[in-house]
């Protein structure tokens, strides 16, 4: 086996203003979790939708377990008035009314729009609305808004050279926070510009509280294998207040098979990625509610350490990846990118962790990591998660 390099997960080198800071790790501590509506719905999304997978949140225990937000993405907006004022389509009758709802059951509501004049679907976006934008989803109860490149693209054009392309997009996305900041509403802020211009970079120096690191996941195991297991690398530039977005989880969506699934959950969670659920949350199999709901599993993904996990050994189709965890523990994750079954022999005492106790939080049991070699059979495109103790 190779041994690779360590993990990259000290803090991020940037400079962020104090209050930006704290505002920023008050509202996703750890990364945000919740419901989306483009992946599966589009433009069919309504208002009744909206509210069924609210209900299906609380009902299948998924709010217990920290899913929190009920994203609407594109295609919620109708048109905006004389006086500039952005009006939802007849599809969302009563804006304030619906996250009343959603936050009737406890949870939180979330809204989409574009820095630009128009939206991936060409819809109206909040160019030179950005104020009036932000206290209109303050006074609707907004809690979280995601902010799409689309749009700005002809801005970026027009604004000549790429150094000045580059200044246009981070002003923009830097004002649309501070419209966020000036209504007094907490709301999460998701940077959703397809990982260009390295946004890891200055990302949370624009008030981003997680930001997309690539371009749309799609429902194959070989988009998902390609966003995941490319993000290595990026774990210094994340923590607290300040998270990778590697896109949105495939789950229950149909395209892929529960060990692929499984892959998609597991990856996410080594990677402290926000875990934004994109299915029918009605109408879910055990098998997809099961990857949805492992609570081990999720704590993983949220644990309070904030360090995002990366690749440390590679043997062929084999990988294995390591994030460490508070009080000592560590999450170590054995993938197979073969799509046939092989057996692997792993040597994890390699990695320290000789003579420790391990729960593979797949399969629910316990067992001890020893030095030498230990045998895992690996399904094709399947993954094994450890939690090793200290």
């Amino acid at each position: 086996m190779k041994k690779l390099a360590g993990l990259c997960c000290v803090a991020a080198a940037m400079v962020i203003a104090p209050v930006v800071a704290r505002a920023q790790a008050t509202l996703a501590a750890t990364p945000p979790m919740g419901w989306n509506s483009w992946n599966h719905y589009h433009s069919k999304v309504d208002d009744a939708i909206v509210r069924s997978m609210a209900d299906a949140m609380v009902s299948s225990g998924m709010r217990e377990l920290g899913y929190t937000y009920v994203n609407i993405d594109d295609t919620w907006q109708g048109e905006r008035d004389a006086q500039g004022v952005l009006h939802p389509n007849a599809r969302f009758p009563d804006m304030k009314a619906l996250a009343d709802y959603v936050h009737s059951k406890g949870l939180k509501f979330g809204i989409y729009s574009s820095p630009g004049a128009l939206t991936c679907d060409k819809l109206p976006g909040s160019y030179q609305f950005e104020e009036q934008d932000a206290k209109m989803y303050a006074a609707w109860g907004v809690d979280y808004v995601k902010y799409d490149l689309c749009g700005f693209r002809a801005v970026m054009k027009a604004a000549g050279s790429p150094e000045a392309a580059h200044q246009a997009m981070v002003d923009a996305y830097a004002k649309m926070h501070k419209a966020i900041l000036a209504t007094g509403r907490p709301m999460v802020y998701s940077l959703c510009q397809y990982g260009n211009d390295a946004v890891w970079e200055w990302g949370a120096g624009v008030g981003g509280n997680l930001w997309r690191t690539t371009q749309d996941v799609r429902d194959t195991y070989a988009s998902m294998e390609t966003i995941g297991f490319g993000q290595s690398g990026l774990g210094r530039f994340a923590g607290p207040g300040h998270w990778n977005d590697p896109d949105l989880l495939e789950i229950g969506n149909g395209g892929m098979n529960t060990e692929e699934y499984r892959t998609q959950m597991t990856l996410w969670s080594m990677l402290a990625a926000p875990l934004i659920a994109t299915n029918d949350l009605s109408d879910m199999t055990p098998a997809n509610k099961a990857l949805l709901t492992n609570k081990d599993v999720i704590a993983i993904d949220q644990d309070p350490l904030g360090k995002e996990g990366d690749r440390v050994y590679t043997e062929g189709p084999v990988e294995v990846w390591e994030r460490p965890l508070v009080n000592g523990a560590t999450a170590v994750a054995i993938f197979n990118r073969h799509p046939l079954p092989l057996k692997a022999a792993i040597d994890l005492s390699k990695l320290g962790f000789g003579n420790r106790k391990a729960r593979d939080l797949w399969a629910g049991t316990d067992l001890k990591v020893e030095k030498g070699p230990m045998k895992f059979n690996l399904l094709g495109h399947s993954v094994v998660l450890l939690r090793i103790s200290k």
